[in-house]
């Protein structure tokens, strides 16, 4: 019987009235216009879930391969929590022009209007264009009563905290953090499986019809979390050939690697999927014996639960994003 690998799945690219160039000039993905915003890498949401391309296993879907392998290919504990739904969405976001400012619900409140998963996120910044910036959280504490009031009146911003990026700099966003993407940003995101956003402003702008896009005030204001944060930034270290943590929660455990030499990854007791996303250089991962398939920049890897021993092979200097499903964090 033929045995799981490491899968790649065909990227799947939205337009966004915000898109851009980058996703096609940057990380060679097939956009096919000038507006290209995501390139959701591997998806179990409905209506746009991945399609495996490499192997014998390509042309089978998520979830089509989930419920054959079950266990084997997501870890025991993660089928045993979301069946044959994956649990998380890997996207590649150009943002060319600036998103609209947003929140997403958590899981008890987009259960209860949605029935759906809540959206706790975090971002990876890969490249940024000079002095650009990002919205995240408050620039104070405010209350639901100050923050209407300054949405009313139009002054919106001036409770906003606004950050500038640079490549590398990591931003966590658990459901409830009011923010948005700024233009000229390309970065790598890690969310739950949920597509459910409240959009707050959108800066006036009109649809391919000219009409204003929908805002949905009245659902964001309960979701949102109104307190002031000291520092929104994920600090983290960069150590040469290991993984360094960058952020832990329930849904998701992300740490960064920057390698230039040979890291062999015992991972028996992880009892989870790995994902590996490319943010910079390349490099081979080395499984059962020889086989080795590559990974590029602007690329990702979903590395199956019962492959518990390969290696990362570098080209030269590479940098990933490793993701995975804590069981302890369940």
């Amino acid at each position: 019987m033929n045995t799981l690998y490491p899968l790649k799945f065909s990227p799947i690219i939205l337009d966004k009235m915000w898109g851009g160039s980058k996703l096609k000039d940057i990380l060679h993905k097939p956009t096919v216009s000038d507006k290209a915003g995501e390139s959701w890498e591997i998806s179990g949401v409905d209506g746009n879930i991945s399609i495996a391309e490499n192997g014998f296993l390509a042309g089978n879907s998520l979830e089509e391969l989930i419920e054959v392998y079950m266990g084997d290919l997501v870890g025991d504990h993660v089928f045993d929590k979301f069946g044959i739904r994956f649990p998380l969405l890997i996207k590649y976001i150009d943002a060319n022009d600036v998103l609209s400012i947003q929140v997403h619900p958590d899981d008890k409140l987009a259960r209860e209007r949605h029935n759906s998963f809540g959206k706790t996120e975090m971002w990876y910044v890969m490249q940024a264009d000079e002095h650009s910036e990002l919205i995240v959280g408050f620039n104070r504490k405010v209350d639901k009563e100050i923050y209407l009031k300054h949405l009313n009146e139009m002054k919106l911003p001036a409770i906003l905290n606004t950050e500038p990026v640079a490549k590398g700099d990591v931003f966590f966003l658990p459901a409830g953090r009011v923010h948005a993407i700024g233009s000229g940003i390309l970065l790598a995101e890690i969310q739950q499986t949920s597509d459910i956003t409240y959009r707050i402003y959108d800066f006036d702008r009109r649809d391919s019809d000219g009409n204003p896009r929908e805002l949905h005030n009245d659902l964001a204001a309960d979701a949102i979390d109104y307190n002031f944060y000291e520092n929104y930034r994920s600090e983290y270290k960069q150590t040469l050939n290991r993984s360094e943590l960058i952020q832990k929660c329930k849904y998701f455990t992300t740490s960064f690697i920057c390698a230039n030499s040979r890291i062999e990854k015992n991972v028996a007791e992880l009892d989870s999927f790995i994902i590996y996303m490319c943010v910079e250089g390349n490099c081979a991962f080395e499984y059962n014996g020889k086989e080795q398939i590559d990974l590029k920049m602007g690329e990702t890897i979903l590395i199956p639960a019962m492959l518990n021993n390969f290696n990362l092979i570098p080209a030269g200097e590479v940098k990933l994003l490793e993701v995975f499903i804590d069981e302890g964090e369940q």
